[in-house]
């Protein structure tokens, strides 16, 4: 009965859904879609969403006015990409060109020779095991729009997607495609409100000594639901960082899944999440897979809630048999500005080599009364000196941007997103 009630859930998604079966893409989508007949929709019996009710994610049809909309990043020098309702906009474009770097739409990669056959749903399948990700399959099957890039230098400045939206009914499927050849760097930038509601895939795969940064600014209207998905391969001597900001929204979901292959690799996702009211939750799901020798993985994410807020953070460090001298760090805490917000965490480690250095916290708490009263006796007034302390708190999680310009964009939006809710 519940399988029957996943497939039913599943056929009413996708009734209304184009299903692109050119060239390369028809092979990658048809095993994608395979692989989603056999899981269907997830319910909240399943173990990775007992938290999140997925049932607006899994609607047919969605509405919402996104009257808020906000671009980041407007100021950084970077090739600035734009979606509208979830397809490629050259009006509002640069031109793709970049030095050490080879862009291409989705929609227009149907050629059997093209790289990201190699790529395109290849890392999603493999992030399927050992938790099922419906919601992925499904965009790599029926998204009909995104970007194919390929990085073979070091990127002059950054690629800078932009989401936007003028229909209040817009449902966008996007699946993105990111190739570091060896030594390449390059950092990639995500903003804008996509629609009502967003489903993304971003497959990244890291060749050795390369560099990948990805910094997204999720918010700020109050209505959006969000479920994206990273799934990264990361090879010797590589680095991946990932960072996600989230304001707001009445469903966010981002999942994580990386696969370090090689030795000496370095892998980094964290997020911030600042969240008010009861219809709002922020869903952080991270998995990591330790393959090698001597890498480091992190995991940093800090939520600040209030007046019935919910925050989620699920994630876990798996390292097999062989990857000695891991070095796994993993820390989720929230600030709860009320009583009535809640912070829901399932930390895991499953471990099965014996020279390794891995931790995990989860921590819950209030705004510390006797630092507030120490800023209080200094005469800091009560609703500056939460907001100092609150960014105290969150100051972590930006530090793991590693562009100063890029930090101080977010530590900025945040500010406002406190100034606006201090009441």
């Amino acid at each position: 009965m519940l399988a029957q009630a996943k497939l039913d859930a599943l056929s009413a998604r996708i009734a209304g859904l184009h299903f692109p079966s050119i060239g390369w893409q028809g092979k990658a989508r048809g095993a994608a879609l395979e692989r989603l007949t056999a899981m269907g929709l997830p319910g909240r019996r399943d173990e990775y969403w007992r938290y999140t009710d997925p049932a607006r994610l899994n609607a047919a049809q969605v509405r919402a006015d996104l009257n808020a909309s906000d671009i980041a990043f407007q100021e950084m020098d970077a090739l600035r990409i734009v979606f509208t309702d979830g397809v490629f906009d050259a009006e509002f474009s640069d031109d793709l060109t970049l030095s050490g770097v080879e862009i291409t739409r989705l929609a227009d990669a149907v050629t059997d020779l093209h790289w990201a056959a190699e790529i395109y749903g290849v890392l999603e399948e493999r992030g399927q095991k050992p938790v099922l990700r419906p919601f992925a399959a499904l965009a790599t099957a029926f998204a009909t729009d995104g970007l194919l890039i390929r990085v073979t230098g070091k990127a002059e400045r950054p690629i800078s997607i932009v989401y936007r939206s003028l229909s209040d009914t817009s449902d966008v499927m996007l699946h993105h495609c990111v190739k570091l050849e060896e030594g390449a760097e390059v950092t990639l930038l995500e903003t804008g409100d996509a629609g009502p509601r967003l489903l993304t895939n971003l497959e990244v795969d890291v060749a050795p000594s390369a560099r990948f940064h990805h910094v997204r600014a999720q918010g700020r209207s109050h209505q959006r639901m969000v479920n994206t998905h990273i799934f990264a391969r990361i090879a010797d001597e590589a680095l991946f960082k990932s960072f996600t900001a989230s304001i707001n929204g009445v469903l966010t979901r981002n999942e994580a899944v990386l696969d370090i292959v090689g030795d000496d690799a370095v892998a980094h996702v964290a997020g911030v999440t600042v969240g008010d009211g009861p219809d709002f939750l922020n869903d952080d799901t991270v998995f990591i897979t330790h393959a090698a020798e001597r890498c480091e993985s992190r995991q940093v994410f800090k939520k600040v809630l209030k007046n019935g807020a919910t925050g989620v953070f699920q994630g876990k460090i798996l390292v097999k048999p062989g990857a000695q001298k891991t070095d796994g760090y993993q820390i989720s805490q929230s600030l709860l500005l009320d009583g009535d917000s809640q912070f829901l965490a399932k930390p895991e480690l499953e471990i099965y080599a014996d020279d390794v250095k891995c931790s995990h916290g989860s921590t819950s708490g209030a705004i510390d009364e006797t630092a507030l009263f120490y800023l209080r006796s200094r005469g800091v007034p009560q609703r500056r000196a939460q907001s100092l302390l609150v960014l105290a708190f969150l100051a972590e999680a930006l530090a793991e941007i590693e562009d100063e310009t890029l930090a101080e964009d977010l530590q900025l939006r945040l500010e406002s997103w406190l100034d606006r809710h201090e009441g």
